[in-house]
């Protein structure tokens, strides 16, 4: 088509003419901008559909003049997953041995250990004075003297008489009372050691000594402190110096984690990290906090500070499981579920129990096989025993 167009000059000109008609410039300009547009959202249009490739898939497409509507879907197959269960705990001693005073007690007269040093075992860790204990001691070795005495008069008295015994001067009778009073004399003897003894042992006992070797953790006593077997414990000793994390776990966590497990303990204050190992879970549950205790031991370390605050990561162990992402995975007053597409095409819904979460998905503990078609994203628009067109999602 030609169009001829005569346009005026500015100075007198009030119309132009396209195709023999007449126009008025208002109405030029508006055709000219509309033309305009439409050639621009036709390039676009272009670059859109050469940069998608033609084509652009949806999670969901709703239904359209009876057509059923487009899901994606996708088979997550099974996967190896290493579980990894963030905590935080107290540090610890494994074994905390609380020293006190095991005999009478008395005065302190001396601590030649303090906190944060290590003992062997049997060690003294404070010694009671014992001035009066000396001299009972003393005073019970002498009666041992004079129990010896005794005796040996006794037996000297008894040797005597069985000479005489034969001649006619001493009786039987006489020969018996003597051998008895030899025999009491041999056995006050006796007694008089036993004593002794056991006043050598009283005063051992009075010096406060370490029970197995280790590292002291606290020392609750001073020189002069007047100690009884009330005053509860003096000293305490980290056994070996072993420590462990003491981990606050939820039900599920605390099962899931095996005896054994390894875990990378990071102290609050410092950046390193040690690795420990469960060596003991609590047998019972906090009925408040619907927690238990998993210890975690690990060896002596500076940094290691009973009862220091500490983040750990547990390895609970690996598992093969189905991995989900979130939006595939809905819950509602009857659990968590997943929808499914059959083999003809229809909805389905499955019930699943959820298992380890990462930061790849969430591993699906049972409900899946892995070989199902499992709606992507947008089953919150679909309903049980839906036609769907179900379109594999890409990788």
């Amino acid at each position: 088509m030609n169009y001829e167009a005569k346009v005026a000059d500015l100075g007198g000109a009030s119309s132009v003419l396209v195709d023999d008609v007449e126009l008025e410039p208002g109405r030029s300009k508006r055709r000219g901008l509309i033309i305009g547009g439409v050639v621009v959202a036709a390039i676009v249009a272009v670059a859109l559909l050469k940069f998608t490739g033609g084509e652009e898939q949806a999670a969901f497409a709703p239904e359209e003049d009876g057509v059923a509507p487009t899901v994606t879907v996708f088979a997550p197959g099974r996967a190896t997953v290493a579980g990894i269960i963030n905590t935080t705990g107290t540090l610890a001693a494994r074994y905390e041995l609380p020293v006190g005073v095991v005999g009478e007690g008395g005065r302190v007269v001396s601590i030649p250990v303090e906190a944060g040093q290590w003992v062997r075992a049997g060690q003294v860790l404070a010694v009671i004075d014992r001035s009066v204990q000396s001299q009972q001691a003393e005073s019970s070795a002498a009666q041992i003297e004079v129990a010896r005495a005794d005796a040996d008069l006794a037996q000297a008295n008894l040797d005597r008489a069985l000479k005489l015994v034969d001649r006619g001067f001493i009786s039987t009778a006489d020969v018996d009372r003597l051998t008895a009073t030899r025999d009491a004399a041999h056995a006050r003897v006796r007694v008089s050691e036993a004593q002794y003894r056991e006043l050598l042992a009283r005063n051992a006992r009075l010096n406060i000594v370490a029970p197995a070797a280790g590292l002291v953790l606290e020392r609750n006593v001073e020189i002069g402190q007047v100690v009884g077997s009330g005053a509860g414990a003096l000293f305490a000793i980290a056994r070996g110096g072993e420590m462990e994390l003491r981990a606050q776990l939820g039900e599920s966590d605390l099962a899931a984690v095996p005896v054994g497990a390894t875990a990378s303990v990071v102290p609050v204050g410092t950046d390193k990290s040690f690795t420990c190992r469960v060596w003991q879970k609590a047998p019972v549950i906090n009925e408040q906090t619907r927690q238990g205790t998993a210890r975690c031991a690990m060896a002596y370390a500076p940094e290691l500070r009973p009862g220091g605050f500490a983040t750990a990561q547990l390895n609970s162990g690996a598992v093969v499981a189905p991995m989900l992402p979130e939006s595939a995975i809905q819950s509602d007053d009857k659990g968590s579920y997943v929808l499914i597409v059959d083999g003809q095409n229809k909805v389905q819904r499955r019930a699943v129990t959820l298992g380890i979460v990462t930061d790849e998905g969430i591993a699906i503990d049972s409900g899946l096989n892995g070989t199902e078609r499992v709606v992507a994203r947008a089953a919150g628009f679909l309903s049980v025993g839906d036609t769907v067109r179900p379109v594999t999602a890409r990788n």
